[in-house]
């Protein structure tokens, strides 16, 4: 990014709207396969995917081709009070592959109006404007996305239209259920679930909204089964379960095609994002169908799941399927996974290595201590990009790591940017010594 488009920049955006490295931010102009160039010519492998959203990677031909046949038509636009062909398709292959039964399908444009789509969805059906959320999550930027978000960094308004009770994250470094086995996690979680409902409720909550891996909070997640032994106690209440698989969905994890399936459990609505569209701009809620037909009023979507948009998903869905991206991002992210916490064991600056698949992250701390460490952080955020690695950053303080590749990763680049990384990481923690 040349100067005079960074001070163009801050001249007419919001403060807020920040770009990754200051000073020297950068403009990416080209892009293939996993590498993105920057307008100063400089090539890097991105880890980071437009955050988790550019799955497939860069100028992905069946993609690619599937939008050009859709605007050779000259339909770019008709919105959902016409039939559309490519909704329906890509409707069709989502809820067959959504594990809920007779699902139907609600289309939108982003993560967040998903979440407000799916809380819509669960206060109409329970007349109830009470949720459960988790703390340490992240939901979304507009009013009631914000309400349900568990982080104060992105709580950018206190103000809500809804009544928000709070359980425990699944943190394992610090807080309320830190240090503790799995089984023993889950019975104190359960514990919490019940306490806040006999407390904090009035008891007849609308649902319990979370990630199977919080995403914005750093990438931690609870024990496998929590969500299973929580829909169990949600189930004695008719309470909803909202599962957030916007950066968890579509085989990122490798173990499983959707985060929610480590925890023994079906949600009742799951909201889905990002990777769908590979960069287009796609999401939406999936349901069951008594939810999503829970809307008294006559709605319709002027942009969600238009004719553009929904080409795209269906090509990215056929890749991720016809490809077993499932299994590649297993694969590679064991490599990255492992490679990484063996690393760590040398570097004390260096918590905790955690993810799943290909949704990774690590976590710096003040070495022998669990005191989180931004700046440290960002050291070795910027040693990535001197060495031509793209990560992202997050964590309730700053303080991790957050790496999505897209799900076409290769070995060879899987290994190539693990150097990168564990140099970075050995880089700054010798000067911490």
């Amino acid at each position: 990014m040349t100067d005079d488009l960074l001070a163009r920049h801050r001249a007419v955006l919001p403060s807020w709207v920040t770009p990754y490295y200051g000073d020297d931010a950068i403009e990416i102009v080209t892009g293939s396969g996993r590498h993105v160039t920057d307008a100063a010519g400089r090539t890097y492998l991105d880890f980071f995917g437009g955050v988790l959203t550019n799955m497939l990677g860069y100028d992905i031909a069946e993609v690619r081709e599937a939008v050009e046949r859709q605007l050779r038509t000259g339909v770019v636009h008709t919105s959902t009070l016409y039939l559309i062909r490519q909704q329906v398709e890509l409707a069709e292959k989502i809820a067959r592959i959504s594990g809920i039964p007779d699902a139907r399908v609600c289309f939108t444009n982003s993560g967040t109006e998903a979440n407000e789509s799916a809380l819509m969805f669960a206060t109409n059906k329970r007349r109830s404007n009470q949720i459960i959320a988790i703390r340490n999550s992240y939901h979304g930027r507009t009013f009631a996305a914000m309400a349900i978000t568990g982080h104060r960094s992105w709580g950018a308004s206190q103000l809500s239209p809804l009544s928000v009770s709070w359980l425990s994250s699944g943190d394992r470094l610090r807080g309320r259920l830190a240090g503790l086995s799995g089984a023993d996690h889950i019975d104190a979680a359960v514990e919490d679930l019940r306490e806040v409902l006999a407390t904090t409720t009035a008891g007849d909550v609308a649902a319990l909204i979370a990630e199977p891996i919080q995403g914005v909070g750093g990438f931690v997640h609870a024990p496998d089964g929590l969500l299973g032994a929580f829909k169990k106690v949600l189930d004695e209440y008719g309470i909803l379960l909202i599962a957030d698989e916007v950066q968890t969905g579509w085989g990122r994890t490798g173990e499983h095609f959707w985060g929610y399936q480590a925890h023994d459990v079906v949600p009742d609505l799951i909201t889905f994002a990002k990777g769908i569209g590979n960069g287009f701009a796609l999401a939406g809620v999936v349901g069951r169908p008594d939810l999503l037909n829970a809307v008294p009023a006559t709605s319709f979507s002027t942009f969600g799941g238009n004719p553009i948009s929904t080409a795209a998903g269906n090509a990215v869905l056929d890749y991720v399927l016809d490809h077993n991206l499932q299994a590649n991002a297993l694969r590679v992210g064991t490599i990255l996974l492992d490679g990484l916490r063996e690393a760590a064991t040398k570097a004390p600056i260096v918590a905790e290595v955690r993810g799943r698949g290909l949704m990774i992250g690590i976590e710096f701390v003040r070495p022998g201590t669990t005191e989180p460490d931004p700046a440290l952080t960002m050291r070795v955020f910027d040693e990535c990009r001197k060495g031509g690695l793209l990560v992202g950053k997050g964590g309730l303080y700053n303080n991790v790591l957050r790496m999505g590749p897209p799900l076409t990763l290769t070995e060879e680049e899987a290994r190539e940017g693990l150097a990168i990384l564990i140099h970075a990481i050995q880089t700054v923690n010798a000067e911490t010594l």
